[in-house]
């Protein structure tokens, strides 16, 4: 297709700026280093210039004709007007960006992938990227219906390393070296039992053999009932605890009863000793997820957990666990990213298992709740896992939201978010998929040593784990 070639002389300087434009989907090229953060908008009757660096605007363009013709009339002001070598196109709106600012010299690329299906799985609960068998390459780590496994990068051979630890299903799973030798720890949750609060659920820490490949010894550590999440924690220099996070309290089916405890687990040398155990928090209802993070000076992470309180922040202090309320509303998912200004944000899904993909953006006040940005999406069903990475490698992050459409019948899919400002007031939407995977995790990271973040999908409903291998350029 001819890139017609538009030349806009901007009326704050006297300088002429030549673009180019593709129709009718793709953003205009900068050509001009030169021209200010300025975006033209208006139709026939002529244009207006509004500084707004870093924003698509549609405006009326033009029209096609039959003949082809190379040089139709464009009826616009003086500021704007055709050159030689134009070409018409049908009734459309055209995207105009003209995105000059130093900070946004090139325009923000789209998210490009390649879908690898690697396996047929049950359910697929939980996965953790990690590095199993020391050789450098991050491997995948999946705690299925009935077994813990990875698949071992690049050949994603499939490594059934646990099976059958308790009588119903797997739910969770962390993987993380915490001992630095290179390989990373596994640490497991089970029984699970969704409408159950009293006598469900368990932890295991799975031992390992010197062949990482063959079946690993599980020693079960104490538990409070309804285990629904855990992750390795990084607590010290080099101290790390397994935190693991019930999705209700103790006899609280709806929420609406006692808190649900969060323990930090200590590994003895011994993993056959017995794990001392401590509570970070107990007044949280209905939490899905948690995360952590390291948002302050020290190398203790730091924990953002999501619940029906909203979202809370919990750091570590010499008596104790401080806690911070973030946001109100009832939380899901939750992960953290940073926007193209620096300001840290959150990203969730509202309420559990919900319709709303929304973030917030740190406030500037220390204590304050964080402030809404404009809500992502409110046509989720069933969302169920968020993924921040800057997989567009433009220095800040973007938000991947997953769905499955199970709880709420519909169509699931993948969605990418990538902020267009630099306080996250204007949001691009890029699907990722739809049918093909029904959303149970998602996890980040780079799998093929290029340097991009990839992504992988577990999905329950289609039953398959899939590798999203980034090709942006």
């Amino acid at each position: 297709m001819m890139r017609p070639a538009l030349q806009a002389t901007n009326p704050s300087l006297s300088e002429t700026v030549r673009y180019h434009a593709s129709f009718p989907d793709s953003a205009w090229e900068r050509k001009s280093p030169e021209a200010p953060p300025l975006i033209a908008r208006g139709g026939w009757g002529g244009l207006e210039w509004t500084p707004m660096p870093r924003r698509c605007v549609m405006i009326p363009f033009a029209t096609y004709n039959d003949d082809a013709a190379r040089s139709p009339s464009l009826q616009a002001s003086p500021k704007f007007h055709s050159t030689r070598n134009m070409i018409m196109w049908k009734p459309s709106l055209a995207i105009l960006c003209l995105i000059t600012s130093p900070a946004f010299a090139d325009p923000v690329p789209e998210f490009a992938w390649k879908a690898v299906e690697i396996d047929q799985i049950q359910i697929g609960y939980g996965i953790q990227l990690a590095d199993v068998d020391g050789d450098g390459k991050t491997d995948i780590v999946l705690a299925d219906k009935n077994t813990i496994q990875w698949y071992q990068n690049p050949s994603w051979t499939k490594h059934v390393i646990a099976r059958d630890l308790t009588q119903r299903d797997n739910v969770c799973v962390t993987a993380r070296d915490i001992d630095g030798d290179g390989k990373c720890e596994i640490a497991v949750g089970g029984q699970w039992n969704y409408r159950e609060s009293v006598k469900d659920g368990a932890v295991f820490y799975l031992d390992p053999p010197a062949d990482r490949t063959q079946p690993w010894r599980a020693i079960k550590l104490h538990n409070e009932p309804s285990t629904h999440r855990m992750h390795w924690v990084r607590v010290g220099q080099d101290d790390y605890q397994l935190v693991v996070k019930p999705l209700r309290g103790k006899g609280s089916v709806d929420g609406d009863g006692p808190g649900l405890k969060v323990l930090a687990y200590s590994k003895p040398d011994d993993p056959d000793q017995t794990w001392d155990y401590e509570v970070i928090c107990d007044f949280l209802h209905l939490s899905h997820n948690f995360h952590p993070v390291n948002w302050d000076e020290d190398v203790e992470e730091e924990l953002i957990i999501a619940a029906k309180e909203g979202v809370w922040h919990f750091d570590r202090q010499r008596d104790g666990w401080k806690s911070t309320q973030l946001t109100q509303p009832f939380a899901g998912e939750i992960r953290d990213g940073r926007l193209p200004g620096g300001k840290r944000f959150i990203a969730t899904v509202e309420p559990k298992h919900g319709q709303r993909s929304a973030a917030y953006r740190q406030p500037d006040q220390k204590g304050e709740l964080w402030t809404p940005l404009p809500v992502l999406s409110d046509d989720l069903k069933d969302g169920h896992a968020v993924a921040v990475a800057d997989f567009l490698g433009v220095g800040s992050d973007q938000i991947i939201v997953g769905w499955r459409a199970m709880n709420e019948p519909g169509v699931p899919g993948i969605t990418m978010f990538t902020p267009m400002d630099d306080a996250g007031t204007e949001w691009r939407e890029t699907r990722i998929s739809r049918e093909r995977v029904a959303v149970e995790d998602l996890k980040a990271g780079d799998l093929n040593g290029d340097g991009k973040v990839d992504l992988v999908a577990a999905a329950r409903q289609t039953k398959n784990l899939v590798i999203f291998f980034n090709d942006t350029e």
